[in-house]
């Protein structure tokens, strides 16, 4: 299920995480909102609360608390929606829980280039919104890859005078994802010019784009690559490449290296 503004979205999955509110709390159970999707009504039995005995519900839930909850079943004829608070661990909230920021954000800003482009914010979603969603998962997502690359929109085919206000919109308000590594290289050189050579080869490790690379000197024979990079995959691929560069000089110039992923 996309993230963002529901329009044909306006049923939760099954196995979906959603964010609730808590509305009311029986003993039986809580009758919850769901906050994406328009305030439609959740249940989440006293059973599904959590995987120990429960003497006090309202131990667990109270009415106003913020939950994250797994989709157990939907019945849209019917308008139910059935919910499980333990089947959620910490890790799959925190994530949710900044997912459903981050869209909030996002929906904050496309309201900033409707304003820009003097259009309702109803009418950008028509004319682009659910197109973003489907191409980008996310609309926080889209916002982010225009912020890595400027190109992020034509590069799908979107076209239009709107995508220079996103773009700015963007860029004006969305700090780059990031993950930072680190490796060592082990270099050696002892001719009596060999200090500059191991200069030099450090020097083929710097990069500064998109992914940085970064040098911090540890102690002789030892260096430090510090790679940052949109995701991890990026990150792995780049240190191999900057450590490559930096053995590859190195034997060039008659030295010796070695690159160590872990210290």
């Amino acid at each position: 299920m996309k993230a963002g503004k529901r329009g044909e979205y306006e049923w939760p999955e099954e196995g979906e995480l959603v964010v609730c509110t808590v509305k009311s709390v029986k003993n039986f159970g809580a009758f919850v909102t769901l906050d994406e999707y328009d305030g439609k009504e959740g249940f989440i039995h006293v059973a599904e609360v959590s995987s120990g005995w429960i003497k006090y519900i309202r131990d667990y839930v109270r009415e106003g608390q913020k939950l994250v909850c797994k989709v157990l079943r939907v019945d849209p004829d019917k308008g139910h929606i059935d919910l499980s608070l333990k089947a959620v661990n910490e890790h799959q909230k925190r994530e949710k829980i900044q997912e459903w920021k981050n869209e909030q954000k996002a929906e904050k800003l496309l309201s900033i280039v409707a304003d820009r482009l003097g259009k309702p914010v109803d009418a950008l979603w028509q004319e682009f919104g659910y197109k973003l969603l489907d191409t980008f998962g996310t609309l926080y997502r889209a916002f982010e890859e225009c912020v890595m690359d400027e190109n992020a929109l034509a590069a799908e085919g979107f076209r239009g005078d709107w995508v220079p206000a996103f773009v700015q919109v963007a860029k004006e308000n969305i700090v780059p994802p990031a993950v930072t590594i680190d490796g060592y290289v082990e270099l050696t050189d002892f001719r009596p010019d060999g200090a500059v050579h191991i200069k030099d080869a450090l020097l083929k490790a710097v990069k500064e784009d998109h992914v940085t690379v970064k040098v911090q000197y540890i102690g002789a024979p030892r260096y430090r690559l510090v790679v940052r990079a949109p995701d991890y995959k990026s990150a792995e691929e780049e240190i191999q490449k900057a450590a490559a560069r930096v053995l590859k000089h190195i034997e060039a110039k008659g030295g010796a290296g070695k690159f160590l992923r872990k210290e």
